[in-house]
């Protein structure tokens, strides 16, 4: 048999191989992720080592946080191809995150091959910034006894500043965060800011502010975020810190309502929550009736909301 002929056997094989794979990236980019997740694994009964169909099926197992799974399919991915980066970092990632899940022995079983991943990962990538991350907060969040060292987190995090000048900030910011060195901390946060501008630059220094009980801190920058982005969350987040601690309550109505007003399908908080915390603001202002009537509507958004029915009974006692 020529190889003409062999290799024209072979297209309807690898048209057929490349229209699974469409048909579920398709789907995945949908979000229709159980749909797509039942064509890759029957393509994959046949395909069991076509990478691109491994790889898209460990970034659904990542979505619905199926670590466990996602850590069998991306060790399989490394024995593929051990010169990938990818591989190894998501083969970390998945291992660690499946620790969390376990109990401390197994987490601490598992430690070595986990840093061991990340480690490979920049190893073959040193450009490689999630896995410079993972390296970071694994060296800052595990005691000292059993492999945690500040002093590796902050080599790792120096690495970022010729990579990208918004992460090595931030890296900084939290590390010193974890060590307690508040000015340092903010002084990062702020550089990040000032050279990043986004969304997520000022999340960690809000939640920095927020971590640190500097509440009128939050919601400076908070304003300021929102008038930067337009991110409808940021007003969700100045109506909820102004509730949970009857400060700036006139703010916090108002910008619960801008939330209300600007609510859309992508918002990630449900409205009944938003609902709650102005019939929240409002008791705290004595205004019983504004307070009945948005703690109703949080009710009739969601009757068995736990924290409007005892907000509703808090109400009707003033």
């Amino acid at each position: 048999m020529s190889v003409l002929f062999k290799a024209l056997l072979l297209i309807p094989f690898l048209s057929l191989g490349q229209t699974t794979y469409l048909e579920a990236y398709s789907l995945f980019n949908n979000k229709e992720y159980s749909v797509s997740e039942n064509i890759l694994k029957s393509s994959l009964i046949d395909n069991p080592n076509d990478a691109k169909l491994l790889e898209l099926l460990g970034a659904i197992y990542v979505i619905q946080k199926n670590w466990e799974a996602a850590a069998i399919l991306y060790k399989n991915l490394v024995r593929i191809d051990s010169s990938n980066a990818e591989y190894h970092y998501q083969y970390g990632n998945s291992l660690g995150k499946e620790a969390l899940k376990s109990n401390m022995f197994s987490a601490f079983m598992m430690k070595s091959t986990i840093e061991n991943e990340f480690l490979t990962a920049v190893s073959l990538n040193k450009n490689h910034i999630d896995a410079i991350w993972a390296l970071i907060v694994y060296y800052t969040e595990l005691p000292s006894i059993i492999g945690g060292s500040l002093e590796n987190a902050k080599h790792y995090a120096s690495q970022l500043e010729t990579i990208s000048s918004v992460d090595y900030y931030l890296a900084y910011g939290y590390i010193f965060e974890e060590e307690n060195e508040y000015q340092l901390a903010e002084e990062n946060y702020l550089k990040a800011i000032d050279v990043g501008e986004s969304i997520t630059c000022y999340q960690k220094l809000i939640s920095f502010y927020e971590n640190e009980k500097e509440f009128l801190k939050a919601i400076t920058y908070l304003e300021i975020a929102t008038n930067k982005h337009h991110w409808n969350n940021f007003n969700f987040q100045i109506g909820k810190i102004a509730a949970s601690h009857q400060l700036e309550l006139d703010k916090g109505a108002e910008s619960l309502k801008s939330y209300l007003n600007n609510y859309s399908s992508t918002d990630a908080i449900p409205k009944e929550k938003a609902y709650c915390y102005l019939a929240k603001i409002y008791r705290y202002k004595n205004d019983r009736k504004n307070a009945l009537k948005w703690i109703h509507n949080s009710l009739d958004e969601n009757p068995n909301f736990e924290d409007a029915i005892k907000e509703e009974k808090l109400i009707l006692k003033m």
